[in-house]
């Protein structure tokens, strides 16, 4: 069965008397939280979910379209994003929107060619590697041949500068004789030649050490070379195929308009696994069954990512980087909503003065108003526009730093040039304190830690951070309790580095504090009856750049 009907039934029928009733337009699918259909639709899925076993350890992100079928009925599709359990297909579940047949015709021969290819370098590794551990262990011989010899050398320099400055004398030179000017200019030539010895001493060395060397260099450059081209078949092989696998995605949209993966992405490559995410699955099958769509939602179900910001249960808007240009195709023809762009509302509150002098000016920014203009004239709207308008005098970039959109509290700013330098180095520095306060998620275990967990922009979701030790920028937070209630915790807040959503993602992966700031949009676990996000800058500490004099600035949270 392609549709799952909500029981009892539910009709798009004027008699049919739904609490709430269906929505004019389709909500976006960016846009959170869901639909109320779509969110019963969730709870009915988690349940069907459960019997998938893998999830238990690698998590998954699931997606529901509710749907209109021709006789008025209501019900919803489900989807998985990607593979589930090694498979494509599974009962229940809409397919993979690509053509499954043209992929057959060479994806699995592509496939086994790569896997060649793999063999291949691993063979090639089989080799390298005894080589290359060998010339390590010939490295650190030499090394220690290098020490033990510039030891000698050091000792050897020694006895020559005590003996030019005449605390102790040569067997030439040591007579109750006065020393004639001869003696001592041959003293002093004995001593270069000595010098002179060591040097040559060391180069003979070197020059061995190169020898012994060489045959295992070169044999490892032939190898490198051959690693390399294969490498470079590899790269061309699989960009040939890629693009091929591109070609069987098309997507179609209520005008019956159809377009290539790569015509919605171009001129840009299409990122990994454009295509492959529930919503464009969940549209594909919904056109191809002649199904209205009416309202999204896709929950993360299972084990969260190392990466972290995915919870088990929570529902997430459709990811930007791998879905935005083709939902963007995939709904035309339908009323929609218009995309969300968080900033574009005009901030009510104006960001209120706390300090000012001739090189610092220190505000309290309201929640949802940017910090510094987004991209379009919809985004320009922030307090470094409204700074300027109030100074327009300030030369150089005014904002020393910058707070989320959804975070309010104290910002600081420079009136030239000169000063805005001078905050930066005591920003890289680690030199001004910043404590912020905030209310999380749960009840959190001790009363005082460190969470140091490195961060990068997810490519595919952004603004959305995720944890990456391999590629993140290192991020350090401490933290304090202040307050706890039985659902709730009050912390103290110190950023140690200043990387985007910092707090936010350390506040709310596994590894940090498990517990996200309550009405975060992005991090947080379920939706929430919160208006804004509880994340305040409340304190801001630092030493005058010009007169030297201690300045601390406070402004206590609303909350």
């Amino acid at each position: 069965m392609v549709v799952t009907y909500f029981d009892p039934p539910i009709t798009s029928r004027p008699e049919s008397r739904l609490p709430g009733g269906l929505p004019d337009r389709v909500p976006s699918p960016f846009a959170m939280p869901p639909h109320p259909l779509a969110q019963r639709a969730i709870a009915e899925l988690r349940r069907d979910v459960s019997r998938f076993d893998p999830l238990a350890t690698d998590g998954k992100m699931f997606g529901v379209l509710v749907v209109a079928a021709a006789d008025g009925r209501i019900g919803y599709l489900r989807a998985f994003s990607g593979m589930l359990g090694g498979t494509w297909h599974v009962d229940g579940y809409a397919p993979p929107v690509f053509d499954y047949a043209a992929r057959e015709r060479f994806w699995p021969a592509g496939e086994a060619e790569l896997a060649t290819i793999d063999a291949e370098l691993a063979a090639l590794d089989d080799r390298i590697a005894p080589l290359r551990a060998e010339l390590a262990a010939l490295d650190e011989r030499h090394l220690g041949e290098l020490t033990a010899q510039r030891d000698v050398h050091a000792a050897n320099r020694r006895d020559r500068h005590a003996v030019r400055s005449g605390s102790r004398s040569t067997p030439s030179t040591d007579s109750n004789d006065d020393a004639s000017g001869a003696k001592r200019t041959n003293a002093s030539h004995e001593l270069d030649q000595l010098s002179r010895a060591d040097g040559a001493e060391r180069k003979r060395m070197l020059a061995s050490h190169r020898q012994q060397r060489e045959p295992l260099t070169a044999k490892l450059r032939v190898l490198d070379f051959e690693r390399n081209q294969i490498e470079r078949r590899k790269t061309a092989r699989s960009r040939e195929l890629l693009v091929a696998i591109h070609e069987t995605y098309a997507f179609a949209n209520a005008r019956g308009e159809l377009r290539t993966v790569r015509e919605l992405f171009a001129p840009a490559e299409p990122p990994g696994g454009a295509g492959d995410c529930a919503a464009p699955k969940l549209l594909a099958l919904a056109y191809r069954e002649k199904l209205r769509p009416i309202a999204f939602a896709e929950v993360w179900c299972g084990a969260p990512p190392a990466t972290g910001g995915r919870h088990d249960g929570a529902c997430y808007p459709a990811c930007r980087g791998k879905c935005g240009p083709i939902l963007a195709h995939a709904l035309g023809g339908l009323i929609t909503d218009p995309l969300p762009i968080f900033g574009s509302t005009v901030a009510d509150d104006e960001p209120k003065l706390v300090y000012q002098d001739a090189w610092l000016i220190v505000v309290d920014k309201p929640v949802g108003l940017l910090s510094v203009p987004g991209r379009g004239e919809q985004l320009r709207d922030s307090v470094l526009v409204r700074l300027r308008q109030r100074y327009p005098d300030a030369t150089g970039p005014l904002l020393a730093h910058r707070l989320d959109l959804d975070t309010s509290g104290l910002l600081l700013a420079a009136t030239d040039q000169q000063t805005y330098g001078a905050l930066q180095r005591m920003f890289e520095s680690r030199v001004i304190d910043k404590r912020y306060v905030a209310w999380v998620e749960g009840v959190i275990a001790g009363d005082t830690g460190t969470i140091d967990l490195p961060l990068r922009v997810d490519l595919d979701d952004r603004p959305r951070q995720i944890v990456d030790p391999v590629h993140g920028k290192q991020a350090i937070t401490e933290w304090r309790v202040l307050e706890r209630t039985a659902t709730r915790t009050k912390l103290a807040l110190f950023p140690r580095t200043g990387r985007t959503h910092q707090l936010r993602v350390h506040a709310a992966h596994p590894r940090g504090l498990g517990a996200p700031i309550v009405g975060d949009r992005l991090y947080a676990r379920t939706p929430h009856d919160e208006p804004r996000l509880l994340l305040h800058a409340e304190t801001l500490s630092l030493q005058h750049p010009h007169t030297g004099q201690w300045l601390t600035f406070e402004r206590p949270a609303s909350f």
